[in-house]
């Protein structure tokens, strides 16, 4: 299974995001994704950013992940 983790974005800079996935922060390569800035919400998998998502979506996946880790 393939699990992508949503994160918000903290820094963009040369194609390369900083994200903050639950207080850890980590760089993720921003290529595929135009306009991305600080504040927005990505899906992140396999240390790409992959897709923008809401605040919403952010949330609901964070949900999902910590209610399956019990």
């Amino acid at each position: 299974m393939c699990v992508g983790l949503a994160a918000r974005v903290v820094n963009v800079k040369d194609g390369t995001a900083v994200i903050d996935a639950g207080g850890a922060k980590r760089d993720v390569s921003a290529e595929l994704l135009e306009d991305l800035e600080p504040g927005d919400y990505v899906m992140v998998h396999a240390g790409v950013a992959i897709a923008k998502i809401t605040d919403d979506d952010a949330d609901e996946t964070m949900g999902i992940l910590k209610m399956h880790a019990r």
